[in-house]
């Protein structure tokens, strides 16, 4: 479990940390043009003392040589690499005595490319090697190149205009539509959410045990009720304060990549690697084996808390917070993953919602030490708590697997296959909760209580309730469940799937195509910065834009352009911006469809977070102000009528 949690930690970082870690070999790369699209790279490097390079060695399983990885998929590597010098035989004691290939000192390596189709003026990827040194050191090296190709054209001139001269955000035509919308909302609820969460994580085993084993801890410490309280409120106000510290490394990385928020939540493989986490937290919380931090982790911050007064009480806010991450763990990183789409402040107003909820009972219970008889005692209950906990972990696993397809487009998790799953989970927790089915530490004909069976209605009655999401007819639209399966388009019935169901607008994924179109008909553009993993995108969509007068008022008067901004599909090579040049002064590269419109939407609008809602004329003038996740049927309705009013009066 340690190797566990410490892959966990490592791959977080590698995702959330583009930074180039790697500072044994610089390489310098040139390309030269020897041909009609074919090139010759060179590049040359000095190894530092001491270490020597893999050279070609097919008989070692694994040891990879010197390569070139461009990042153009229609550049083609030609022939093997080859080096300035011949080879060094060496008896490798890392690899047991083998005899290797390897280089020492200065090399230079050549290779010829060929790139078929568009040849793009600057051609990016990495340079890979091994490295040994000594018997028992041993590196991978990896290192960005950049080289200037003879020849190569820059992106379509219509792909370049990512900033629009004609907006100005501060200026919209008319000034309807709540500035602060975007910024601040769901803010509340995703408070209320976190809260939520902390309530949940006070009914585990982890947690609540801890309530009056603390509390005795300070009723018997303090020399009198006022010393008693104001500890209380200390432990309290740390156990709050430690939670939200946690996202403090977000609002740095947010101010030097804006976009960063957006690329964690919706990238792929940190996607993946929450769904294994997740059913390994599961896993656990069956009770089939017990999940912890290393313990020397909790004993040093638990050594600490028996230092004098506030010291001490902080210390013991954080063992608290150490030694309970095996229950609280998989519902904060639901928290994570799902509020860091909003941004650094969305997952600190989570974070606190959960801290306080934490917090509260501790500090009140410190504080009134005679509540303490009106608590349940500890007990089988727990166990059922943490059970039950492991289904909505299960559930939520897929949730992070869907969210990975969904962008990449694997066809794994289509809308039907997603929602049979979960009523499989809804299935067994309902036999579970009935007895029937029986999970690590129950036993055949142990009592169920009524407070268990009551649950167990719940869990049928919702299970009953997910059946018709598998089919095809107007039933299939879970409400209740909204955001969470794929979208309608995304079905094993295919994209007609949305038919019957509110959802025939003809939606266009291009904004030039839009724009074209809205000049032909007259009407101006309803731009939809969303995602595939947009939770609030696809409720805006199943329960606002589902509404009969919504509905009807923009297919009459907009042209809807639906820009997915986590789409991981690359451009065309020919639509590739490399080095673009924001507004604030950073330059990043284009590549995929999601990075085209992440990057229009922070420089055209100065936003990151979805669904956010901007309506132009065909001049590309700001109509009113962009708003953001509004679950108001009418309210929404009026801000369309105010964008379409604007229109005429500025024709």
């Amino acid at each position: 479990m340690k190797k566990i949690f410490l892959l966990w930690v490592v791959l977080c970082s590698v995702v959330i940390v583009s930074a180039q870690t790697d500072s044994l070999l610089k390489w310098t790369t040139q390309s030269k043009k020897i041909g009609n699209g074919l090139y010759e790279l060179v590049s040359k490097t000095t190894i530092p003392a001491g270490w020597h390079v893999y050279g070609s060695n097919p008989t070692q399983e694994g040891l990879d040589p010197v390569k070139f990885v461009p990042a153009y998929e229609n550049a083609q590597l030609l022939n093997a690499i080859a080096f300035d010098k011949t080879a060094e035989i060496f008896a490798d004691p890392i690899f047991e005595n083998k005899k290797l290939n390897v280089f020492t000192g200065t090399i230079e390596v050549k290779q010829q490319l060929k790139i078929i189709g568009f040849i793009p003026a600057t051609l990016k990827g990495n340079i890979t090697a091994s490295l040994g040194k000594g018997t028992d050191q041993f590196t991978a090296s990896e290192q960005p190149f950049e080289v200037s190709l003879e020849g190569g054209a820059v992106a379509a001139a219509e792909t370049a205009q990512i900033k629009l001269a004609s907006i100005d955000i501060n200026k919209p035509l008319q000034d309807c539509g709540k500035k602060n919308d975007v910024a601040s909302n769901g803010i509340w609820s995703i408070f209320l959410l976190g809260f939520l969460g902390g309530l949940i994580a006070l009914l585990t085993p982890c947690v609540f045990p801890m309530i009056p084993v603390t509390v005795s801890f300070f009723t018997k410490r303090a020399s009198n009720r006022k010393q008693a309280i104001r500890n209380g409120a200390l432990y309290g106000f740390f156990i709050f304060l430690i939670y939200l510290l946690a996202s403090v490394p977000f609002h740095v990385l947010g101010n030097v990549q804006p976009e960063i928020f957006n690329n964690i939540s919706t990238n792929s493989w940190l996607n993946i690697v929450f769904f294994v986490i997740f059913i390994f937290f599961a896993l656990s919380f069956f009770g089939y084996f017990e999940l912890t931090l290393p313990s020397n982790i909790a004993s040093k911050a638990d050594s600490k808390s028996g230092l004098g007064s506030i010291g001490g009480i902080f210390f013991m806010a954080l063992t608290l917070a150490i030694v309970s991450f095996s229950c609280t763990g998989p519902i904060l990183g639901s928290l994570l993953v799902g509020s860091l789409s909003g941004g650094a402040w969305q997952l600190t107003t989570g974070l606190a919602g959960f801290g306080l909820a934490l917090a509260l009972p501790f500090a009140l219970f410190a504080i009134f030490p005679e509540w303490l008889q009106s608590l349940p005692k500890s007990g089988g209950w727990l166990d059922t708590v943490k059970k039950v906990l492991a289904f909505l972990e299960l559930a939520l696993a897929f949730k992070f697997l869907s969210n990975a397809d969904l962008v990449q487009h694997w066809g794994l998790l289509k809308r039907e296959v997603f929602i049979g799953i979960w009523i499989l989970i809804g299935g067994g927790l309902t036999l579970y909760l009935f007895g029937i089915l029986r999970l690590p530490h129950d036993y055949k004909g142990m009592k169920i209580s009524k407070g268990r069976k009551a649950l167990g209605i719940l869990a049928l009655l919702f299970t009953l309730y997910l059946l018709p999401g598998v089919t095809q007819t107007k039933y299939a639209n879970l409400q209740l469940l909204s955001g969470f399966p794929p979208p309608f388009s995304y079905s094993i019935y295919g994209k007609d799937n949305v038919h019957g169901k509110g959802l025939e607008a003809n939606v266009i994924n291009d904004y030039a195509k839009a724009l074209e179109l809205a000049k032909q008909q007259n009407k101006p553009l309803l731009l939809d910065f969303t995602g595939w993993a947009c939770v609030n995108c696809r409720k805006m969509e199943e329960n606002v834009w589902t509404q009969p007068d919504v509905y009807a008022y923009i297919k009459e008067n907009y042209i809807l352009v639906s820009l997915y901004v986590d789409d991981k599909q690359n451009l065309p090579a020919e639509l590739r911006i490399m080095n673009y040049k924001t507004k604030s002064g950073t330059t990043k590269d284009i590549i995929t469809i999601g990075d085209k419109w992440a990057t229009f939407e922070a420089e055209n609008f100065d936003q990151t977070t979805q669904p956010l809602y901007v309506l132009v004329d065909t001049k590309e003038r700001l109509l009113n102000n962009p708003v953001g996740y509004t679950p108001d049927a009418k309210e929404y309705l009026k801000w369309l009528q105010c964008g379409k009013d604007t229109f005429t009066q500025n024709k």
